[in-house]
């Protein structure tokens, strides 16, 4: 099978071909710039490719609801003439082949679930901790979509003790994504995040923004495993701060072997690492040719 698999990012675009046991045979990048010349060069690479389907996981907000006029639209995104952009149909104009059509963090959490961390589990959580924060869920065996699809980037976090920076989020000012992203990093200490030390106290803040967000996630989904990616998270030494903080926040009221003495088992980097969000296109465009 050549199955195609595109992770639409709000930073840059992964295109790539791949079969159907998950193996990533060829791949482009380019930086995600307005919708038209970032599509023709999506056109251009699929157009000789004779791939038999093709999964989409793209930045958000997006359209999921097949029964909307807008259905494969990208929504309320600040990104500069994406909002609103008919995504799926203008790729449907281009190639006569099954299409998947996600988040690109809900194609994530499918490519983990499939081939990856979680594997052989029937649910996990996704988070992606970079340019934004995304959170794709996959529960019982199925991508979770509900009234539009997991925003979970968005979720209202304790703002830490000596933490002074206002947050940049356009749309909620102090948000986990306004608190705890790469922006964020940057903005509050003045250097890129990739730049700090291991032991700036940036990292201990951080720690204690994403352990409330995952934490949040326990209580309210119980997925059996929890993975951390994104460009912020190839910090290493953020898994163990994470991982504190989370079982802080629980304070031992989930019962579980997994956080009592597995934790480290059960919250862990992705397991296809930065292939993640390619790859999961890659299953969405699998699925896509099933049905």
């Amino acid at each position: 099978m050549r199955i195609g698999a595109i992770e639409a990012g709000g930073t840059k675009f992964v295109c790539g071909i791949g079969n159907e046991n998950g193996a990533i045979e060829d791949r482009v990048s380019f930086p995600t710039e307005h919708p038209e010349k970032t599509l023709a060069q999506v056109f251009e690479y699929f157009k000789d490719k004779a791939v038999e389907s093709i999964g989409i996981g793209s930045f958000g907000p997006i359209n999921i609801d097949e029964a909307s006029s807008a259905y494969g639209y990208v929504t309320t995104t600040p990104k500069p003439g994406w909002s609103g952009y008919p995504f799926l149909p203008a790729m449907k104009q281009q190639f006569d082949v099954p299409m998947g059509w996600d988040t690109d963090v809900n194609a994530a959490a499918l490519g983990e679930a499939t081939w990856g961390a979680a594997a052989g589990l029937d649910s996990c959580v996704y988070y992606t901790i970079g340019t934004g924060v995304g959170v794709g869920v996959y529960a019982e065996g199925k991508l979770v979509h509900g009234l539009v699809h997991p925003e979970g980037g968005h979720v209202l976090v304790r703002r830490h003790p000596d933490d002074e920076y206002e947050g940049f989020c356009p749309y909620h000012g102090d948000c986990l994504e306004g608190l705890a992203a790469g922006p964020a990093l940057q903005g509050r200490w003045k250097v890129p995040g990739s730049e700090l030390p291991q032991d700036h106290p940036a990292w201990a803040m951080e720690a204690y923004y994403i352990g409330q967000a995952v934490a949040n996630a326990v209580l309210m989904l119980s997925p059996k495993r929890v993975i951390l990616g994104g460009g912020v998270m190839h910090q290493p030494q953020l898994f163990p701060l994470v991982r504190a903080e989370v079982l802080k926040a629980l304070n031992g009221y989930v019962s579980s072997d997994a956080l009592a003495a597995g934790i480290d088992g059960y919250i862990v980097p992705p397991g296809l690492g930065d292939n993640a969000g390619l790859t999961g296109a890659l299953a969405l465009g699998l699925r896509a040719l099933g049905r």
